[in-house]
């Protein structure tokens, strides 16, 4: 018989709700990235958001939302991009928000830090010699900010790990 007689006893946490998570990038290799990544999420409730419908095929039933593509030569689409992130987050409430860029993950991570979600920004793999504008400017309010390059890393963040690819 074991020494404990239960999770309690054992000094480890009971099992409690999944936590619900919002994986966030634009298309492309964003969301390459993001998907090759997702085995992280599989103790976690998955809401996959990007911007492209044809990838609803590629998450396999998860739960899937689009946002409107925009960048900073379409400042005007940022502003639908944003409306639609600030409602996915609203009916969502997730526990934590993930990208790997860009804009629909810069505000992905801004409006679930104000909602109180853990954040993550995972820099992509292509921003070899520098960081992504997006990660420059989120990243530093991001609770956990990640580069895919040692030289990129420095103290304060963006750290490193490893990269995905």
């Amino acid at each position: 018989m074991s020494q404990f007689s239960s999770a309690e006893d054992s000094g480890y946490p009971k099992p409690g709700p999944r936590q619900k998570l919002l994986a966030v990038s634009s298309g492309g290799g964003h969301w390459i990235q993001l998907l090759s990544i997702c085995t992280a999420f599989q103790d976690c409730d998955v809401t996959f958001v990007t911007t492209h419908k044809s990838y609803r095929l590629q998450v396999n039933g998860q739960k899937f939302r689009t946002v409107t593509d925009a960048n900073l030569s379409t400042k005007f689409r940022l502003i639908k991009t944003a409306s639609q992130l600030a409602w996915i987050l609203l009916t969502e409430q997730p526990d934590i928000v993930i990208s790997t860029g860009a804009a629909p993950g810069y505000f992905a991570l801004r409006l679930g830090r104000l909602m109180g979600a853990k954040t993550i920004w995972l820099d992509s793999i292509a921003n070899v010699d520098q960081l992504s504008v997006s990660g420059l400017k989120i990243g530093p309010s991001a609770d956990l900010w990640l580069t895919q390059w040692p030289h990129l890393a420095r103290e304060g963040g963006p750290h490193y790990v490893g990269s995905v690819l």
